[in-house]
């Protein structure tokens, strides 16, 4: 099986995006003794204000972990889980994208 240079290029943007996401919410979760959660929005202020960047790299993990949960816990249906599944790999793309972006940035190549 062969893949293209841009196939390839967007699995490990992927793969990146994931895996920064994951060590974010568990960096966060060892750092407060809480989980991350878009619950953090909810209190408004400026605990809202400082969980956004959190919560716009780790959102990924965040919807897995809360759709893989539901459906063990709840028995939501596989298609939900599909979606958000679906939801949480394009979002994980995007942030990937700009993590990537601000490595080479910073990296100055």
């Amino acid at each position: 099986m062969n893949l293209s240079p841009s196939a390839l290029e967007n699995l490990q943007t992927l793969v990146l995006g994931l895996a920064f996401a994951g060590l974010l919410a568990s960096a966060f979760e060892w750092a407060t003794a809480r989980r991350a959660s878009f619950g953090l929005l909810s209190g408004g202020g400026l605990v809202a204000l400082a969980s956004l960047p959190i919560l716009a790299f780790g959102a990924p993990f965040i919807i897995l972990r809360n759709t893989v949960r539901g459906r063990r816990i709840e028995r939501r249906p596989v298609p939900f889980v599909m979606l958000a599944t679906m939801l949480a790999c394009g979002w994980s793309l995007v942030s990937g994208r700009v993590v990537l972006d601000l490595a080479h940035l910073v990296s100055g190549a």
